[in-house]
């Protein structure tokens, strides 16, 4: 069995690329910080090495950004390439099958700064900024909501 799942933060900005062929592909390193601290007390991590094709390479790129929390779900492979010098380079990283972006909706951390720019408040169609939802969609203007049993899903 091949599986990886990680949670991390990006250390750049992914790095979008086209094939020849017209594939999108990305590369990006997440950070994943390790279950216990160094004998100094600094928090340790792991710099790991994925790539993302297609639309997830597409949308990886277009909506996050370095400082981004993202969870990686895919397989481990290892590969081998000839540099312009002819020496032979091992590469092992993780190809991505799915990425789910963490970070809260309208915010990323760039160095502990919050950011109100996200990909879900940007209405395409009408270019203008989405209307901003109520911060609790249960909260009403007090009055009482009428239903009857027969509106009841069980």
């Amino acid at each position: 069995m091949n599986r990886v799942v990680l949670v991390g933060r990006l250390t750049r900005d992914p790095d979008l690329r086209y094939t020849p062929s017209g594939h999108a592909v990305s590369n990006f390193t997440i950070a994943c910080n390790r279950s216990f601290k160094a004998k100094d007390g600094e928090q340790e991590a792991d710099f790991i090495n994925c790539v993302a094709w297609r639309k997830t390479a597409e949308s990886l790129a277009n909506y996050m950004k370095k400082g981004s929390m993202i969870g990686v779900d895919g397989k481990l492979q290892s590969r081998t390439y000839d540099d312009k010098d002819g020496k032979k380079v091992f590469v092992t990283e993780v190809l991505s099958e799915s990425i789910q972006f963490l970070d809260s909706k309208g915010t990323q951390n760039n160095g502990g700064q919050s950011q109100q720019s996200s990909p879900y408040d940007y209405n395409e169609q009408s270019q203008q900024q989405a209307p901003q939802q109520p911060s609790n969609p249960f909260e009403g203007n007090g009055e009482q909501i009428n239903i009857q049993d027969d509106d009841l899903p069980f």
